[in-house]
C-alpha cells in the first residue's frame, strides 16, 4: 500500500492531526493507497500561498507567451505519462482502460487548447460619446483571482483539467480538492505541474473530506471563485457558502437526459449509440442518456435492442480488454444504485434487462433497463449515476419534446432522425446546455458544456470556459 501526501506550495505535507482517507480498488474493494485526510487547516495553508502566487504576479504577470509554453509542457507531460495516469484512473475509479486513456489524451489536449487562448486575452475601445471633452474607453480583461475547485470521482483527471486549464491561462491561482476516493491521479498532476515549471503556490492540491476541506474552501473569505461539478445537492451548499464574500460560482452538476429515438432515425446505429450513452463508465456521466424515449413504431424494436445489448456487456476488472463495463466506485455508490433499482421493482416497473449485483467481488451492479411509460416514477426523474436505464414512448414531435423537457435538469439531450428539419427543431426546443444529433457523447475542448434548470451555472471548455476566470474591467480616459 503506498501512502500518498498532498501539495501545498511547492511542498508535500500530511495532515496536520494525521488523519487519512483509505482509497479503494472497486474491483475488489481492496485499499490500495491513503491519502491525508487535509482540513480547514489545510485549506486555510494551500489559499494563503495561492494568494500570495497571484498578489505577487510570479504566474499572471508572466508574458502570456511564456504562460503558454508552462501549460504546453505541462500537457506534454501528460501524454508522457499516459499509461501510468490511465492505470491510476482504473485501479482508482474502476473504468476499462480505453476509457481512461481516452480521458487522459482529453486532458493534454485541454490543457493545449487553454494555452493557445494565453495570448488572445484582450479587451477592447470604445467611443465614449457621453461627458465633456475627449476620451477615450477601453477594456482590460484581468484574472478572477484564487481559485478552488473541486471535481467529482467519475472522470477525476478530466475535470481538473476542464476547471485548473482555462484558469492557468486567465492567470489565477488555484486550490485544487478532488474527491476524497479518487484522487490520486489529481495527486499525481500536481507532480508533473511542478516538473512543467508551474510556479510554486498556482497549483495546490489538498485531499479531504468534502464536509470538511470542501465546505472549508467553498466558505474560504480569501477565495474568489469556486468551480465544482458534483450533484445538485452539495451544488445548493456551495452556494450558500460562497454567499459570505460573494465570490463567484460556476457549477456543473446533475442530470437526467433524455435520448431521443424518432422512427426513421437509422436504429442500426442509434440502439448501440443509446447504450452506449447510458452505461459508459458504469452510467456514472452527468450526461447519461438514462431517459430513452422512443417513437412507438419503433418502440418494441429499441427496446429489444437496448436490452440484448445490457446482457450482453461484459463486466471486469478495467485492465482486461474484453471488459466492457466496469464496477461502480464504491460501497456507498453500489448501494445507492441498487436502492434506485429496487425502487423501481416495487413501483411496479418492468425490468427487461439486469437488475442486480453480480455474484463476485466488487461493486458490479449489472447493467439495467426499464420499461415504463408512467414517467412520474423515481427511476425516471432523480439521477441514479449508475447504469440504469428507463424506456418509454411517445407518438408526436410534441409529445417527444414536452416529454424530453420533462424535468428539473438540463445538461444535455439526444436526438436521432433522419430528418434535418426536426432534428435543429428538436436542438431549438429542448432545454438543455448540450445537444448531441445522431451522435453520442463526442465532446471538444472548443465546445462549452453546462446546463440549464437545476444541472448547473455557466458553462466549461470553449471561450465561454475561459471567461469563467476572467473579469472586465472598463477604463475611461481623459484626453
Amino acid at each position: 500500500m503506498t501512502s500518498e501526501k498532498m501539495l501545498i506550495g511547492n511542498k508535500w505535507v500530511d495532515a496536520a492531526d494525521g488523519g487519512s482517507i483509505a482509497v479503494r480498488n472497486p474491483v475488489t474493494t481492496e485499499v490500495f493507497a491513503e491519502v491525508p485526510a487535509g482540513g480547514t487547516r489545510e485549506i486555510d495553508l494551500a489559499v494563503a500561498a495561492a494568494r500570495a502566487a497571484f498578489e505577487d504576479g510570479r504566474w499572471r504577470n508572466l508574458p502570456s507567451s511564456q504562460r503558454a509554453s508552462i501549460m504546453w509542457k505541462f500537457a506534454d507531460l501528460i501524454d508522457a505519462n499516459m499509461e501510468a495516469l490511465a492505470h491510476l484512473e482504473v485501479r482508482n475509479v474502476g473504468m476499462p482502460l480505453a476509457i481512461a486513456q481516452n480521458q487522459i489524451a482529453t486532458v493534454a489536449e485541454t490543457f493545449r487548447y487553454n494555452a493557445g487562448w494565453c495570448t488572445k486575452i484582450y479587451g477592447r475601445t470604445a467611443e465614449v460619446r457621453n461627458g465633456a471633452g475627449h476620451h477615450m474607453g477601453y477594456t482590460l480583461r484581468e484574472p478572477v483571482g484564487v481559485v478552488g475547485a473541486i471535481v467529482p470521482w467519475n472522470a477525476p483527471l478530466l475535470m481538473v483539467a476542464w476547471k485548473l486549464a482555462p484558469a492557468l491561462a486567465a492567470g489565477c491561482a488555484g486550490v485544487l480538492k478532488p474527491a476524497e476516493n479518487t484522487p490520486l491521479s489529481a495527486l499525481f498532476a500536481g507532480r508533473l505541474a511542478l516538473e512543467a515549471g508551474i510556479p510554486e503556490g498556482v497549483f495546490n492540491v489538498v485531499t479531504g473530506h468534502g464536509a470538511q476541506a470542501g465546505a472549508a474552501l467553498a466558505a474560504h473569505p480569501d477565495v474568489d471563485k469556486i468551480s465544482f461539478t458534483g450533484s445538485t445537492a452539495v451544488g445548493r451548499e456551495l452556494v450558500k457558502a460562497a454567499a459570505g464574500n460573494m465570490k463567484r460560482v460556476s457549477l456543473e452538476l446533475g442530470g437526467k437526459s433524455p435520448f431521443v429515438i424518432f422512427g426513421d432515425a437509422n436504429l442500426d446505429a442509434a440502439i448501440p449509440a443509446a447504450a452506449l450513452a447510458v452505461f459508459v463508465n458504469s452510467g456514472q456521466n452527468c450526461c447519461a442518456g438514462s431517459r430513452l424515449i422512443v417513437h412507438a413504431s419503433v418502440y418494441d424494436r429499441v427496446l429489444a435492442g437496448v436490452s440484448a445489448a445490457a446482457n450482453a456487456m461484459r463486466l471486469g476488472d478495467g485492465m482486461d480488454p474484453a471488459t466492457q463495463l466496469g464496477p461502480v466506485v464504491s460501497e456507498k455508490q453500489f448501494e445507492r444504485v441498487l436502492g434506485y433499482i429496487e425502487a423501481g421493482r416495487s413501483a411496479g416497473a418492468a425490468i427487461v434487462a439486469g437488475g442486480g449485483r453480480l455474484d463476485r467481488p466488487g461493486y458490479f451492479v449489472q447493467p439495467t433497463v426499464f420499461a415504463d411509460d408512467r414517467g412520474d416514477l423515481t427511476i425516471a426523474r432523480e439521477e441514479i449515476f449508475g447504469p440504469v436505464l428507463v424506456v418509454s414512448k411517445f407518438e408526436t414531435e410534441e409529445e417527444a419534446l414536452r416529454l424530453a423537457n420533462d424535468t428539473d435538469y438540463g445538461l444535455a439531450s439526444y436526438v436521432w432522425t433522419d430528418d434535418a428539419r426536426r432534428a435543429h427543431r428538436f436542438a431549438r426546443g429542448v432545454r438543455s446546455g448540450v445537444v448531441w444529433v445522431n451522435t453520442a457523447l463526442v465532446t471538444d475542448p472548443s465546445m462549452p458544456n453546462g446546463g440549464f434548470k437545476q444541472s448547473g451555472w455557466g458553462r466549461e471548455n470553449g471561450p465561454d470556459g475561459l471567461d469563467a476566470f476572467l473579469e472586465t474591467k472598463s477604463v475611461m480616459a481623459g484626453l
